[in-house]
């Protein structure tokens, strides 16, 4: 008797779904085996299958017609057919599977110290600089042990350097360097090692190292004697998994900036065609592109967040009452973006709930998706925002707003150091993320200082670091210097990640100096009243008429506070000569 486990699938998840899966249970029970089908579809996975099972089963049975993630196999003889088959025979393809198994020859272990070929996907929350960083870490590291690879880089801007089937066919392992979620169903079969672009930008030998040792380790065995420990480490896993408010924080907002960018952008080119009165004009080329960027753009952009904040924590099924809790935000309630991050998790956790908590006869399956989920979901979290959620985030919205509005010279001062210092802390990392997610949802207030500060102080490390490589040169490695040469670009774009390498190598005295610059640059920036419409681009928005107010002094704030930094680490940084001289014993 064989112990299998399917799944099935088909574009909707309805009815070709659960048939199939209906014919494999019957057709496997009539040949003696036992069988345990998962379901897919756009309401999500039903009947899932534990880590256990996969580790018991003799042979696993993809009856599908979309795509599925197969990474779960790993070492298993897979089957693959459609769910049309397996609904015309599904005895026969048990007996295909089971054939197949077999006849699979029994191939030694792979060993990992040979050369190997290896394929890579590296994802940040904006696709910019977390996501080459981290590409180039990995291809840095693979070739220092001799091995070959290719790195696609995932992102706001699209894919690039795309793997195609020939790479992940002939490749021995996929490593995902990702801080957002990332479609691995294209490596079915593959080993895949998980991992952070932090990882990858800090250590990218090593990464690969641990990621070769754990392939050649291969999948744990099944520990049948311990198995409700197994269950609780499996639930553990899956909560752990499904748990990161912060990433799902970042998947809503890397979705949403290219909405910020082009809103901005088009609101500051319709003052510069239309004048400062462009929002009170009724035709023209300046209210047209004024309208594109305030009634479109700027519009969507809080629903756009709310809408992938619950897609990222119930799939599908989530973005209807995310999406419509994040416009009744904005246009009923004044919440705001407060109350459009409220209703992403909302309308999140409430269709993930409900899709675990309501069980439908098979044959009423098919109204989950289309009606039962989006009627509920939705009027479950429109109801809450409208008379719960709603009036309070509106309170704490409308308090912010005119507390950033009314801040006097000394409040400006301190937000402005606060969220500077913020920028620099980790340059990238949660605490800057933090800082430069308010500012971005403050842009749907019309509250642009923050967003000002933000970006000068973003701007300051990298910027300061090119200036000090270059101006103290005792003071850096020959690679750090001819890295200080591209660094400059990285801060004139607002890529904060391009000063990373230098504090991985010397945290303790280049990350205060960092947050020193920042703070002073936001500060100043947040004093003199200077505002920015766009969140990202640097240097190369500010020529835009009407993308920053008081230029002159916001350039000035950017420069005083590269030059604090560029100080601080001609004091805090010693010359690598007299270190290297005060090692040498003293000639006799």
């Amino acid at each position: 008797m064989a112990n299998i486990v399917a799944i099935t699938s088909c574009p909707t998840g309805i009815a070709h779904t659960f048939m199939a899966a209906e014919s494999l249970q019957r057709g496997a029970q009539a040949l003696g085996h036992t069988i345990k089908v998962e379901t897919q579809g756009s309401v999500g996975s039903q009947n899932t299958l534990t880590p256990a099972e996969i580790a018991a089963a003799d042979t696993v049975i993809i009856a599908a017609d979309t795509k599925v993630d197969m990474s779960r196999f790993t070492g298993k003889p897979v089957y693959e057919t459609s769910t049309q088959d397996a609904i015309h025979d599904g005895q026969g393809v048990v007996k295909k599977a089971l054939a197949q198994v077999a006849a699979r020859p029994t191939a030694p272990a792979a060993k990992m110290d040979s050369a190997k070929k290896i394929v890579a996907i590296t994802s940040c929350p904006t696709g910019i600089a977390h996501t080459f960083m981290a590409a180039e870490g990995l291809q840095k590291g693979a070739e220092a042990l001799g091995h070959t690879i290719k790195v696609e880089t995932q992102g706001s801007v699209g894919a690039q350097n795309t793997l195609t089937e020939a790479d992940v066919r002939a490749a021995d392992l996929v490593i995902i360097a990702a801080d957002t979620k990332v479609d691995k169903s294209r490596f079915a079969g593959k080993p895949i090692y998980e991992t952070s672009t932090n990882a990858a930008i800090k250590d990218g030998q090593a990464l690969v190292k641990d990621a070769l040792a754990s392939a050649a380790a291969g999948p744990a065995p099944a520990a049948r004697a311990d198995y409700a420990a197994q269950v609780q480490a499996a639930k553990a896993t899956q909560t752990k998994a499904r748990g990161g408010p912060y990433k799902h924080l970042l998947t809503g907002v890397s979705y949403m900036i290219p909405f910020v960018v082009s809103g901005g952008i088009m609101i500051a080119l319709g003052f510069a065609f239309g004048g400062i009165n462009v929002d009170k004009a009724t035709s023209g080329l300046g209210w047209a592109l004024f309208q594109i960027g305030a009634n479109g753009a700027f519009v969507l952009f809080v629903p756009i967040l709310a809408g992938f904040i619950a897609y990222s924590i119930a799939d599908r099924p989530g973005l209807a009452p995310g999406m419509v809790g994040g416009l009744l935000s904005t246009t009923i309630i004044g919440a705001g973006f407060l109350g459009g991050i409220a209703a992403g998790f909302l309308g999140g956790y409430v269709v993930y709930w409900l899709n675990r908590w309501i069980r439908l006869p098979r044959n009423l399956a098919g109204l989950m998706p289309v009606l039962i989920l989006p009627v509920l979901g939705v009027g479950i979290v429109g109801l809450l925002m409208i008379f719960v959620i709603g009036p309070p985030v509106h309170l704490i919205n409308q308090g912010l707003t005119n507390f950033l509005k009314g801040l006097g010279t000394g409040n400006a001062l301190l937000l402005g150091l606060i969220m500077g210092g913020m920028m620099a802390v980790d340059m990238g990392g949660p605490v800057n993320k933090a800082a430069y997610a308010v500012a971005v949802g403050l842009l749907a207030s019309r509250i642009y200082t923050p967003m000002a500060a933000v970006m000068a102080a973003g701007m300051t490390p990298p910027l300061a670091l090119g200036l000090a490589t270059f101006l103290f040169k005792n003071r850096f490695t020959h690679d750090e210097q001819e890295a200080g040469k591209s660094v400059w670009v990285l801060g004139l774009a607002f890529i904060t990640e391009g000063a990373i390498p230098y504090a991985a190598e010397d945290p303790f005295r280049v990350i205060p100096a960092c947050i020193l610059g920042s703070a002073v640059a936001g500060g100043l920036s947040m004093l003199f009243g200077c505002q920015l419409r766009v969140p990202h681009g640097g240097i190369f928005v500010l020529p835009i008429p009407n993308v920053v107010t008081n230029l002159p002094m916001y350039l000035l704030a950017i420069v005083i506070g590269t030059l604090v930094t560029t100080g601080a680490l001609f004091v805090l940084k010693r010359p690598i000569a007299v270190e290297e001289e005060a090692t040498v014993p003293a000639a006799a």
